[in-house]
């Protein structure tokens, strides 16, 4: 089932579920790490800064969504660890703020609260650095963002959403030269689309089990002393980072500019996060004088939590490699290639499913209320490893566009069957058979499109006299193509009236989809006196979820 709305125990799971799959893969992550140092911590310090977040939502999340994010960033803050934790918690600071005063919320308001995560993350680091954890991110809120509608669904969101953090994670090496030298991908965007994958997971039930660490010492690596003698020397400087409470006796709290701190860090080090949250400042920054650092900000307030650590004593310890391209996890899945690739087009989560099922490659959202542009057939197209793509537009006024796309892809040969309905497309898909040659496929399909007859239950927008029937504006008319049969004050009479005048024995099974607007109960209704009254049909019911048309039939 198609998850239309975010609330705060949904929430929760996805965060859940996303600290569960790093934690399943944080070594992964830290043999990964070569920037800004080769220390090899960046799994541990992700996953310890998001299961701080996990566990201070307590025994039971809030359905609160707003209170919910907010305790979440509130953990996270307080468990940050290193540069990518640090830079971790101000992603879902950001994604919290965007949440903030909401119970629940759809798909727009999800891409604006991401958006607000790459704004505020981006605000943490003094000097952002192209082709880390930011740039990952960023890049697949945009793409997320960019397609999606107001029927998008959260899995669909986050599919699009994990698909680009794949593609822009193995870009990486082409902005940071260490990464390529190396031979890795960023480790901060790779230990986030473990998050992300944990996310998706949670919303079917297919998360992992979390195991907690409750001790960030257990959790950590163990680093050897003895690999730091009397002779060594400190190449890397240490890292250090703190909480630290502003003292109203020290400075003025209500009027503390952020910049006093993070400009002093700045000239003190490198790889500077720094950010506020109420009177409270988290800094993380990479010196040689840890010592002068906490003297300077302490002028300003007291340390609630500090750590330093010894970055040439990490570094000895770490052996980088690139272990999960050999798992083939993050890897671009490149669909193998193949014969024959179908596409079509159809709006409605459930519509989409039902055609995914009986064997669909690509399914370009669109229909009535919203045709898809030349573009969103190219890039279906492009996704599709086949030597012949068979296109069904599903409507009458996309079988143009459809027409020119197939004009101008040159990587396949493109046929459109010029499906006008859902119910064309769907009868011809069904029956499509990948063993004849592509004119034999060809008249095959067509002919099956034109063997299925597709009918429509609508509201009315206007009074009118057609075809024999009377309209009044706001009820519902049943219809074939431009032909009303039937209007009635409800949707269900209106599809009574329909089947009666359409459903014949020259067909063996009447499908019902019902749309977004039409409840489990009367499509169940209606289905029941289906099943009564054409007994040489099989009566099938199906959630499409589609926009405009309340009932779709199909009889083939």
């Amino acid at each position: 089932m198609a998850t239309a709305t975010l609330n705060g125990t949904i929430y929760a799971e996805m965060v859940r579920g996303g600290a569960a799959m790093l934690g399943l893969n944080r070594s992964v992550v830290n043999d990964l790490n070569v920037f800004p140092i080769p220390d090899g911590d960046t799994g541990d310090n992700m996953f310890m800064t998001i299961e701080s977040g996990v566990n201070n939502l307590g025994e039971k999340a809030d359905d609160d969504l707003g209170q919910t994010a907010k305790a979440i960033a509130a953990g996270m803050l307080s468990g940050a660890r290193g540069n990518s934790g640090a830079i971790l918690s101000q992603i879902f600071a950001g994604i919290s703020k965007g949440f903030e005063g909401m119970s629940d919320a759809d798909i727009a308001a999800v891409c604006a609260a991401f958006e607000c995560g790459v704004s505020q993350a981006y605000k943490a680091v003094k000097e952002p650095v192209e082709g880390t954890i930011l740039t990952v991110f960023r890049e697949a809120v945009d793409y997320a963002k960019t397609n999606a509608d107001e029927s998008t669904s959260l899995e669909a969101f986050l599919d699009n959403f994990i698909k680009e953090l794949y593609a822009s994670l193995k870009r990486t090496p082409d902005l940071l030269a260490v990464l390529k030298e190396a031979g890795v991908v960023d480790s901060g965007g790779a230990g986030f689309v473990y998050i992300a994958e944990g996310m998706k997971k949670a919303l079917s039930g297919d998360a992992p089990e979390l195991v907690s660490e409750h001790s960030d010492a257990s959790s950590a690596h163990k680093v050897d002393i003895t690999t730091f003698t009397e002779d060594s020397e400190l190449k890397f400087g240490y890292c250090t980072e703190f909480l630290l409470r502003l003292q109203n006796k020290k400075t003025d709290v209500a009027n503390f500019d952020l910049k006093v701190i993070s400009d002093y860090l700045e000239s003190a080090g490198d790889s500077v996060v720094a950010f506020m949250d109420g009177s409270v400042v988290k800094a993380h920054v990479h010196t040689f004088k840890p010592g002068d650092v906490l003297n300077y900000c302490q002028q300003f307030g007291e340390f609630l939590t500090l750590k330093i650590e010894n970055m040439t004593l990490q570094h000895n310890e770490t052996t980088i490699k690139n272990s999960f391209e050999i798992k083939n996890d993050f890897e671009m899945k490149v669909k193998p290639h193949k014969r024959y690739g179908l596409v079509c087009c159809a709006a409605g989560e459930g519509l989409k499913s039902m055609f995914l099922d009986i064997g669909t490659d690509y399914v370009v959202d669109g229909g009535q209320s919203m045709n898809p542009s030349v573009g969103d057939f190219l890039k279906a197209f492009e996704e599709i490893n086949a030597d012949t793509i068979f296109v069904f537009p599903n409507n009458g006024n996309i079988i143009m566009t459809a027409n020119q796309a197939a004009d101008l892809y040159e990587k396949a040969d493109v046929v459109v069957i010029p499906t006008k309905n859902i119910g064309s497309g769907y009868a011809a898909i069904s029956m499509f058979d990948p063993t004849g040659e592509p004119d034999e496929v060809k008249a095959l399909l067509e002919e099956s499109a034109d063997a299925s007859l597709t009918g429509m239950v609508s509201k009315a927008v206007r009074d009118t006299d057609k075809d024999g029937v009377s309209v009044v504006k706001d009820n519902y008319i049943g219809f074939v193509g431009s032909t009303i049969y039937s209007a009635a004050a409800d949707k269900n009479g209106a599809a009574e009236g329909l089947a009666e005048k359409i459903a014949t024995d020259e067909y063996g099974i009447l499908m019902i989809i019902r749309g977004a607007d039409t409840s489990r109960e009367e499509a169940d209704a209606l289905a029941r006196s289906f099943e009564k009254k054409y007994r040489d049909h099989e009566v099938i019911s199906a959630d499409g979820g589609q926009p405009v048309f309340d009932y779709i039939f199909i009889q083939m």
